[in-house]
């Protein structure tokens, strides 16, 4: 079972970085054209350590966490990193949403 839980999740941060890379470039077009101008994608007490104003070093925050599950297996750690995934996908998702409106394609 541990197996299972391990692949999805590095599926899913494999996922998440790949999108991520595509996502941070189109926010350094937005802030060249001062049009992203925003200190942190996430707010604090959104369950990140991590504040910044590009998505690669959630992914970061979110790998040394799963390194850290990896080496405990603890359900605490499982459940924030899990939620942290949740986040970033469903942010990352509407910025391409967004993006993609705005007649750019991001992917």
């Amino acid at each position: 079972m541990t197996q299972n839980i391990e692949q999805q999740l590095i599926e899913n941060i494999s996922q998440l970085l790949k999108r991520s890379i595509v996502a941070d470039s189109a926010l350094e077009e937005f802030r060249q054209n001062k049009k992203a101008n925003f200190a942190a994608i996430f707010p604090k007490g959104a369950g990140f350590n991590t504040s910044a104003s590009s998505f690669q070093p959630y992914i970061e925050e979110i790998a040394d966490e799963f390194m850290s599950w990896q080496k405990t297996n603890a359900q605490p750690v499982l459940i924030s990193l899990v939620k942290k995934i949740e986040q970033l996908f469903k942010v990352i998702a509407e910025f391409e949403s967004h993006y993609e409106k705005n007649d750019a394609k991001l992917i």
